[in-house]
């Protein structure tokens, strides 16, 4: 490795290394778990998906979107339980990558890509928010102008630093620079100590003290499953969003079989589960870090931060790291997507906004699923509304229809009503040169078309069928002929 990326990947760590502390330690108090369960399970999954994953730069720890998918488990079951859980749905996430599933993420449609990001990245900024508040109350006075302050010379010096240098990380500057600052001048501000104490061990090895039984897996397996679709729909999403800004392109299926054993481990030695962080890719991204080493630099530093260094880590401002994530939160918003609401289709708007709106309001599964469904729809509706025949009267007195199209679930009805059986001649010849079949629906409705033609005493004849559709008649028992 070359001695300048050697450096900018070690930077980038140390940088992403700060912006994962308060994520994963707020997420783990979310989940009602002990803050160094955040954190173990950070240091195992973003080291160990750097060291195999499929996709070198991008960042994964113990995610938000997972925390709040345990939080009745953990209510209801206790701690033991959740680490079952993680257990399993590594071994789901790991079962997904080895079948070689990773590519279905090609059917997410890009209005609900810039849907997720848009939502993650409002979701990144109210997070923030919670650190303007004294327990339940917001702050007010002095503190509130001090936090607002301090905030925003973080955000200036991010913005302003890589206009004079690049040689080392904006990020990484400022949040040094203000907590030299609140050092110095002794000033009175929350720190990341306020937050938790994450002084602590070595993980240790130990399967969960749990019945190991069908009435144990009955009480994890909705949760493992849940957790693990979220877990992978988060982690390829971010792939493909990292494939973008690098310009690289990353392997999904590693990445998904690296995933899932992270989990596993990670479950073994008392840590929450994880998946890619957008956030923290996108830190670690801008920071210069494109290689395995930025990850791995980042996983490490958190677990000597809490062997060795937490005196000194816990007195970092929680506004240097607010301020550095509303940074985030506005380099991670598609801002391109407002630009093009008058430019693109209004079904395409739509979708990113309810995408976005589900992401803010509910969870990333829930809201891809609905995006995928809604253009899946749409997509539907706009191939059976393109459907169209053109018909001729032959010399011979028959009549030829030539139809156009793909035929299909949305589209037979329009495909049967491009017929007249009761006033055609006795002879009717349907060219599907220009047609496709792809589905049993399609059968059912050319089925349909000829006992209809039979019925009324005609004979309807088929000609320039794909082998495609051949088969596919052949296959379900309609003459084709």
């Amino acid at each position: 490795m070359k001695p300048i990326r050697l450096r900018a990947d070690v930077l980038a760590g140390l940088t992403t290394s700060f912006a994962l502390l308060p994520e994963c330690i707020a997420f783990a108090l979310v989940a009602h778990l002990n803050p160094l369960m955040g954190l173990y399970g950070a240091f195992i999954i973003c080291t160990l998906t750097a060291l195999f994953g499929g996709r070198p730069g991008m960042v994964s720890g113990a995610a938000g979107s997972m925390a709040v998918v345990i939080v009745a488990l953990v209510v209801q079951h206790g701690v033991q339980y959740l680490l079952a859980t993680v257990l399993l749905g590594g071994l789901i996430m790991m079962a997904f990558g080895l079948l070689r599933l990773g590519k279905l993420v090609r059917m997410v449609p890009h209005p609900v890509m810039l849907g997720f990001v848009n939502g993650l990245a409002i979701i990144i900024a109210l997070a923030q928010l919670e650190h303007f508040k004294n327990g339940e109350d917001w702050l007010s006075g002095t503190p509130l102008y001090l936090m607002a302050g301090l905030v925003a010379l973080t955000m200036a010096i991010v913005y302003i630093l890589p206009r004079l240098t690049k040689a080392v990380p904006p990020a990484l500057v400022a949040i040094l620079g203000v907590g030299l600052l609140v050092y110095l001048f002794g000033l009175p501000t929350r720190t990341l100590g306020d937050m938790a104490h994450i002084a602590g061990g070595l993980p240790t090895f130990a399967l969960p003290d749990i019945p190991w039984n069908l009435e144990t897996l009955r009480i994890i397996a909705p949760y493992a499953i849940l957790m693990a679709l979220v877990g992978l729909l988060e982690t390829l999403l971010t792939l493909n969003l990292t494939d973008e800004i690098t310009e690289t392109r990353g392997y999904p299926d590693r990445e998904c079989v690296a995933l899932g054993a992270a989990n596993m481990v990670s479950g073994a030695f008392g840590g929450m589960g994880g998946c890619a962080m957008i956030g923290q890719t996108v830190i670690n991204l801008s920071s210069g870090g494109r290689g395995r080493l930025s990850g791995v630099v980042a996983g490490g530093l958190i677990l000597l931060f809490i062997l060795f260094l937490s005196p000194l880590i816990e007195r970092i401002p929680l506004a240097a790291l607010v301020g550095v994530m509303f940074v985030v939160s506005q380099q991670t918003f598609a801002w391109a997507s407002l630009r093009v609401v008058n430019k693109v289709p209004l079904n395409d708007v739509l979708v990113i906004i309810a995408v976005t709106t589900i992401t803010v309001f509910t969870d990333l599964a829930t809201a891809v699923l609905c995006g995928i469904i809604i253009a899946a729809l749409n997509f539907a509706w706009q191939q059976a509304r393109e459907l169209y025949a053109d018909e001729h009267l032959e010399a011979d007195g028959s009549k030829l229809y030539r139809v156009h199209g793909t035929l299909f679930f949305a589209s037979t009805t329009p495909f049967l009503n491009q017929f007249d059986p009761a006033n055609d001649p006795a002879r009717v010849t349907l060219d599907c040169r220009h047609l496709s079949f792809v589905d049993y629906s399609a059968i059912a409705a050319l089925k349909t078309l000829r006992e209809r033609y039979a019925k009324a005493g005609k004979h309807l004849q088929v000609f320039h069928l794909s082998e495609r559709c051949k088969k596919l008649l052949k296959r379900a028992g309609v003459d084709h002929d």
